[in-house]
């Protein structure tokens, strides 16, 4: 099948639906037009698409930890925790490694060894293994919305068990959950079986049923420069909506930078609603995710907690829809349900400061979003050069020679030359371009932002400025300054 960005046709994905819901017993659960009336008897604060639009038209920012058990009661338990004790606007559950890889017998086998051993032996929820009814019973349990999040090339069945359950948010796409998480599937597959997964939400859609739909920003969650996220956001937006999906949340994992932070999330709703509108998409409500800080942290917790904080700081000034909050545990492991709920308090109480103050609007703020803006228009103009036109095969082939590149992925469909580094004031720069097509002016942007730090740190540009970056965080610097 050639890979293009038409809608799929509602025989076509019948057709390969049948074979989907095969994969693993619990798919005979699912009932489309069942599951549809299921969903339209949900109240209105558990929509996350309503709950989401509530805070774009009050300029709230939701708090969403992350979470996720092995076993049904365990997890009720988790989420209402941290709905009551730590105040979580949204919630999240959060699914197991062997179910991101389609491994249903080993998740089986761990839920298994969970009940024997009296605690979770997988790190998520095996959401497929224990199928539709026991997802309707998390929702049921729980006062806020509920969103699927994973990490899976290939989510088709697990978004067909979640939405069926009464989830209302799923997140996720062909390119940000294949290209940092998995070596060896071919962009092709992971697109087309994500298309899938957003003709499944269109289906809902065109009955009535909003379900909220999130690319994944961060990425690698490494140095990723904004005109990246953004880039490969975007076009899973666009893709989406080709399918069907009206509600999208793109989101953008924090550099640590203020400026270039509050800058990117600005910049990335107003591309995305630039780009909706050359296409000609109409009726689709964009909002935005920022992720707290996803690399190394600090192992003491007051220490952590001021990562934490910062993040709140920039999701709060740059008016984010939603903040993905982090915990004082991030370096130890799986945190503990105190430490959860300590991270989302952290998070709402700089909210709650920040609330009635703006970023002040101020050169370098007006520079960041001008310099984020031309990227990123470069990057998808490239795509759509390349794919005439075709988003869904413009990306492949973008990612093919090496114009869409993701920092430290482990994909073997991405090129891996880009290397990027921080400026003298933390911002994240490219040391090296790859083949990314940007011109002159923009490369001549970076390298003087470059050479500024290699003169005030008196060393010259390479690569171990970017290791030195990399650990920064951890050591409590933002910049990775070397030991004088």
């Amino acid at each position: 099948m050639q890979l293009t960005n038409e809608k799929w046709d509602i025989d076509e994905f019948s057709k390969i639906r049948e074979e989907v819901l095969l994969q693993w017993p619990t798919g005979a659960e699912v009932e489309i037009q069942e599951a549809i009336g299921y969903q339209k008897n949900l109240p209105s604060e558990k929509r996350f698409s309503e709950k989401l639009a509530w805070a774009e038209k009050t300029g709230t920012t939701l708090a969403q930890p992350r979470a996720g058990v092995a076993l049904i009661s365990e997890l009720i338990e988790l989420l209402k925790y941290l709905q009551d004790a730590g105040g979580a606007d949204v919630l999240p559950t959060t699914i197991d490694s062997y179910t991101r890889l389609n491994r249903y017998q080993e998740a089986q086998n761990g839920i298994e060894e969970s009940r024997a051993h009296g605690r979770s032996m997988l790190n998520g929820f095996p959401a497929v293994n224990h199928g539709v009814a026991a997802c309707r019973r998390i929702v049921e349990e729980l006062n806020v919305p509920l969103q699927v999040r994973h990490g899976t090339p290939d989510a088709r069945l697990l978004a067909e068990i979640t939405l069926a359950g009464g989830f209302t948010a799923f997140e996720g796409g062909g390119i940000s959950y294949n290209i940092p998480y998995a070596k060896d599937v071919p962009l092709s597959k992971s697109i087309r079986d994500w298309q899938y997964v957003d003709r499944l939400v269109g289906y809902y859609e065109e009955n009535g049923i909003t379900i909220n739909r999130e690319p994944f920003g961060p990425l690698t969650g490494t140095l990723v420069p904004p005109c990246i996220s953004h880039a490969i956001g975007i076009i899973e937006c666009l893709l989406a909506v080709e399918q069907g999906v009206r509600s999208i949340s793109l989101g953008y994992g924090q550099c640590g930078n203020l400026v270039q932070d509050v800058a990117a999330i600005r910049s990335l709703k107003e591309l995305a609603e630039e780009y909706l509108s050359d296409f000609e998409y109409s009726n689709v409500t964009v909002t935005t995710v920022f992720h707290q800080w996803m690399g190394g942290f600090p192992q003491e917790e007051s220490k952590a907690f001021g990562v934490i904080s910062w993040g709140a700081v920039a999701a709060a000034l740059a008016r984010a829809n939603k903040v993905i909050v982090k915990t004082p545990h991030e370096a130890l492991g799986v945190p503990s349900r105190e430490a959860n709920a300590a991270g989302i308090m952290a998070t709402k109480q700089i909210l709650n400061m920040l609330s009635d103050q703006k970023m002040p609007e101020t050169y370098e703020l007006f520079e960041e979003l001008e310099i984020i803006k031309k990227e990123t228009r470069a990057l998808i103009t490239k795509v759509r050069e390349l794919g005439e036109g075709d988003l869904a095969a413009g990306a492949e082939r973008a990612f093919q020679a090496g114009t869409l590149d993701v920092p430290f992925a482990p994909s073997r469909a991405n090129a891996g030359k880009i290397m990027p580094v921080r400026d003298n004031r933390g911002a994240v720069r490219l040391l090296d371009f790859g083949n990314l097509p940007f011109d002159d002016d923009i490369r001549d942007f970076h390298r003087e932002r470059i050479s500024q730090r290699g003169q005030h740190e008196s060393r010259d540009p390479s690569f171990q400025m970017v290791v030195d970056d990399i650990y920064a965080i951890s050591k409590g610097m933002l910049v990775g300054r070397p030991r004088r």
